[in-house]
């Protein structure tokens, strides 16, 4: 190759090589500030998340999460969210669950795994819409009505502990729960009533797959008894 096209093109490549890290946001754009009460730390306190919030007159509050580990700062989420979210690591701190709120009643999960270059998201979709998905496959979900209001899904206290608080013995940093919620819109013929209560379903961080263990029975099939919240 003719060393005037060699030169073109390694300068080419390094021209790229400095477009990409300019394109790298150095930290939270101007406006947004350290909310220190939403800090949350993993357990071996190599990587803390913060949030960053920013009042906007006009379109109201937004939020943005940042991934702090040794001297680097990563932009969690590229969207802004229109709430704080809470978030739980794994004790091998190798996952993140972000537990976001969308609006009044409502709630999504996202799941993170640690990779070479920081937290990147585990699934494609929210993890909440999986488990949902999940949720309307099986059976006994076509005993009642789909719930359309209220659409919440959170994590099940445990993960600290691998879920030993619920009586389990599975392998530490194996598995996640999660809860399902929603209700159903009043209409002509009833009032409004909660249709699923805190279902729970099983997520296998190894595996990547959703199960329902038998010792949920009990509780799932409280969770689909129908409330009438106007009472």
């Amino acid at each position: 190759m003719p060393w005037k096209y060699l030169a073109s093109s390694i300068g080419l490549l390094v021209l790229c090589a400095a477009g990409a890290v300019a394109a790298e946001p150095a930290g939270p754009p101007a406006g947004y500030e350290l909310k220190p009460e939403f800090t949350e730390k993993s357990p071996d306190g190599a990587t803390v998340i913060e949030q960053y919030g920013k009042d906007d007159p006009d379109n109201g509050y937004s939020w943005q999460f940042w991934v702090r580990r040794v001297d680097t700062l990563q932009l969690l989420e590229p969207k802004p969210a229109d709430y704080p979210a809470g978030f739980r690591f794994t004790n091998d701190a190798q996952w993140l669950v972000r537990m976001q709120k969308t609006g009044a009643g409502y709630a999504d999960v996202y799941l993170y795994r640690l990779g070479p270059s920081g937290f990147v998201a585990a699934t494609k979709k929210p993890l909440s819409d999986l488990a949902w998905a999940y949720f309307y496959s099986r059976p006994e979900s076509h005993q009642h009505p789909k719930p359309n209001l209220h659409i919440s899904a959170g994590l099940v206290k445990g993960v600290v502990d691998n879920y030993k608080s619920l009586g389990e013995t599975w392998p530490a940093n194996r598995y996640i729960v999660i809860g399902l919620s929603g209700e159903l819109d009043p209409t002509a013929h009833h009032g409004q009533t909660l249709e699923v209560t805190d279902w729970r379903v099983r997520y296998d961080l190894q595996t990547g797959k959703f199960d329902v263990p038998a010792d949920f029975a009990a509780n799932n099939k409280k969770a689909l008894i129908p409330r009438d919240l106007s009472k």
